[in-house]
């Protein structure tokens, strides 16, 4: 939307005089710093900076984006963009393809797994310490248009070419589905984008396929995004005229969202997954299943983003996200957390916070004023508001799940390439041991030599256990992950996350209510 398409607010003359001055006054702030100050100065930035800074004395979430951050923000939620449909990494200054996306232009001509791109269109991007965005954008382009591909593959003496057409890429956000138990599907939720819907919906006619009674929805570390695919979610759960959501703001009329019918289930039992880092559209299914008493919410408190943004398109293809209204959970709880207008930095500490006071640790160090409770509309349970959607079934942070040596040796990404090098040179071995992804699971142990490759790359690199009891509690959920990591490159994020769950408390802390409530 652009700024003309803004409503006209009706004032009185002098405020309306007094509008005009302040405009004035701001256009010959900007006019007099271009024309008289001591040095140039970029009148882009200029604008921007002033823009910046009247946004960041409001809320932490209106904000300004340039025409190139726009892209950037709206591309994961978009559903897809243009180009080749490769999965890399980079190893040693080499892009590593770890999977062609399916159907896409890469597969269609023949891009493998393990190959290694080393030019495009002639110039050379491996070993010239190019930067991963560079690279990037030199893959991306226009549907249809046309890109020379140098290729090296592991076995063959000459460098490969390939002549790839761009195309529509699609990006999934959702990670996995899956049976996690008997009965007992999966769906984990990355973001709430424009395809969300549909992939849910996909998501669920499987399980149920395959018996599913019961649904776990994991929404943790998952920051939000489109509130139309949220109410879709929602749907899909509900039954025809539940509230969902409402919003309501100074200017901006109460808007409610309701559910329309046709659920795929609306029956069967559902458990919720949420962690700190749960927020806004993934809070409004969240409050949503809470508030109607439609499942049970399990892990810790959610981040507590509950205020809508608009989209303000400017002439050059920037934006201001610009904060109009706050969410309503169906029972009138405000999802916002508390925050000081102009003090973005301790809302943004907020998590950190939490995990000084014990939040994250006891249940009990949450404190909520009776101003703040609220009653679910079925069962009348008590809820509270005042600031993100609090679980039914608390689960403690296990801060001694990752020890300091795991979190550096993975922080310097040495654990991530140790496991690339390691499938790169075995997959076509794997794949002949392992032909399904439920044999590898039942069998495969991770080899010592790749976990002494770890660590000897880690002694290099001066990350090292402070003493032996250290090592022997990392070993376990090291090897967990690498086992996880590899399946993820064999097959997909689904394998991923199905040997990754096996140790989460959440999902295990799910389990057991599913099984009490047998």
């Amino acid at each position: 939307m652009v700024i003309a398409s803004l409503p006209v607010l009706h004032i009185g003359a002098q405020s309306k005089a007094d509008a005009e001055l302040q405009m004035r006054k701001l256009q010959f702030a900007e006019q007099a710093v271009k024309y008289f100050y001591v040095d140039t100065v970029n009148e882009t930035k200029l604008v921007e900076d002033a823009i910046r800074g009247m946004l960041e004395k409001l809320d932490p979430h209106s904000s300004y984006s340039t025409p190139k951050e726009v892209q950037q923000m709206n591309e994961p939620l978009q559903g897809n963009f243009e180009g080749i449909g490769v999965q890399f990494n980079m190893v040693e200054d080499t892009l590593l393809v770890i999977q062609t996306i399916s159907g896409g232009p890469s597969e269609k001509m023949g891009i493998m797994a393990g190959d290694r791109i080393v030019t495009v269109n002639d110039s050379s991007i491996a070993g010239v310490k190019m930067a991963r965005e560079e690279i990037v954008r030199r893959l991306r382009g226009p549907k249809g248009t046309k890109v020379l591909l140098g290729v090296v593959r592991p076995g063959i003496a000459d460098r490969l070419t390939f002549t790839i057409t761009r195309d529509k890429i699609p990006l999934h956000s959702i990670d996995a589905t899956y049976m996690l138990r008997p009965g007992v599907g999966y769906i984990r939720i990355s973001n709430f984008g424009a395809t969300t819907a549909d992939e849910f919906r996909q998501g669920l006619k499987q399980l149920l396929s395959d018996g599913m009674q019961t649904l776990v929805i994991d929404l943790q570390e998952n920051g939000g995004g489109y509130l139309q695919a949220a109410v879709e979610v929602a749907n899909e759960l509900l039954h025809r005229g539940d509230l969902i959501v409402y919003t309501d703001g100074r200017s901006s009329r109460r808007m409610e969202y309701k559910a329309w019918g046709g659920g795929l289930f609306t029956e069967g039992r559902v458990i919720v997954l949420v962690d700190s880092y749960t927020a806004s559209a993934a809070e409004i299914v969240s409050g949503a299943v809470q508030d109607h008493d439609r499942g049970i919410i399990v892990g810790r408190r959610t981040f507590g983003k509950g205020l809508v943004q608009r989209p303000i398109e400017l002439p050059d293809g920037s934006l201001i996200r610009l904060t109009i209204a706050h969410y309503y959970t169906p029972s009138g709880r405000c999802i916002q957390k508390p925050y000081e207008k102009g003090k973005r930095e301790d809302y943004q500490m907020d998590v950190v916070n939490r995990l000084k006071s014990g939040e994250l640790m006891s249940a009990d160090s949450v404190h909520f004023a009776d101003s703040l409770k609220y009653y679910t509309l079925k069962e009348h349970r008590v809820v509270y508001g005042g600031g993100g959607i609090m679980p039914d079934e608390f689960v403690p942070l296990d801060t001694m799940q990752y020890t300091k040596y795991h979190r550096e040796l993975a922080a310097k990404s040495i654990l991530l390439n140790q496991n690339l090098r390691y499938v790169d040179n075995h997959r076509k071995q794997l794949k002949a041991e392992y032909p399904s992804f439920a044999d590898f699971e039942k069998r495969f142990e991770v080899p010592k030599r790749l976990v002494d490759g770890i660590i000897a790359e880690g002694k290099k690199q001066k990350v090292v256990p402070k003493d032996d009891a250290e090592m022997q509690k990392t070993l376990p959920y090291l090897k967990q992950q690498l086992k996880a990591l590899i399946a993820r490159d064999l097959w997909t994020m689904t394998e991923y996350f199905a040997i990754m769950n096996e140790q989460s408390d959440v999902v295990q802390r799910a389990i057991a209510v599913i099984n009490n409530k047998e």
